[in-house]
């Protein structure tokens, strides 16, 4: 075995797993920016303003939850073509909708509290209600949720660039690289490595979710700490 672990082409494999971080973990920060965006605008919406609004957004929600989210990510990806620009969107097309009905029922039960009727009392319109007094009030839940979903996102876009469906060889992508790994079984190193990769940040951001979650959730954090005691 070589001394620096090349890959069938003889690239060094830390080079790569490197160079692709620089791939990997910002689509995937940036595919989960534009799932909280989206899914909880329009969540903030359909909680707020009900009525056929709501029914109109849960409905299109529900639609994309009654297929499996690989299966649908899959056809979208082909439906669009292989390339990892689209892969990414094929992830944004099943993610929003968990976000938007996270967001409606963080929305439902903070619509009627009362800081928020006296502000309408105040003369506060709709929109300005919705964004100074309901949606500060939901940023957390939604935030610990898209911390602990980038692990998912990260998988779910790596697994299509395994599959052919995004990143294309010579782009240095994890899920790309353990796929051309797959062809040469006596190189164990060329898949097993940016698969650890993959393990380590999607443990890493599980542990800051968790992490999150007790900070900005203190009774869960006392109850923690009692248990401990």
């Amino acid at each position: 075995m070589p001394e620096y672990n090349p890959d069938q082409l003889g690239r060094d494999i830390l080079s790569r797993i490197m160079y692709g971080a620089r791939v990997s973990i910002p689509l995937t920060l940036l595919l989960v920016a534009l799932s909280v965006v989206i899914g909880g605008l329009l969540g903030a919406c359909a909680g707020y303003f009900g009525r056929w609004v709501d029914e109109t957004i849960m409905r299109l929600a529900d639609l994309v939850f009654a297929f499996p989210t690989v299966i649908l990510a899959m056809v979208v990806a082909a439906a669009l073509g292989a390339s990892l620009g689209n892969a990414v969107l094929a992830v944004l097309v099943v993610a929003w909708p968990a976000y938007a009905r996270v967001t409606r029922g963080l929305v439902l039960g903070v619509r009627e509290r009362e800081f928020v009727l006296s502000g309408r009392l105040l003369g506060f319109s709709a929109w300005r209600s919705l964004r100074v007094d309901v949606l500060p009030n939901v940023t957390g839940p939604v935030l610990v949720l898209a911390t602990l979903d980038i692990g998912t996102a990260l998988l779910l876009l790596s697994g299509l660039s395994f599959l052919g469906l995004g990143a294309k060889p010579p782009s240095p992508e994890w899920g790309a690289m353990v796929a051309g790994g797959v062809e040469v079984f006596d190189s164990w190193w060329v898949a097993t490595f940016p698969g650890l990769a993959i393990l380590t940040v999607v443990l890493a951001f599980n542990f800051l979710g968790d992490t999150l979650r007790d900070a900005l959730d203190p009774r869960t954090a006392q109850a923690i700490k009692e248990r401990a005691l």
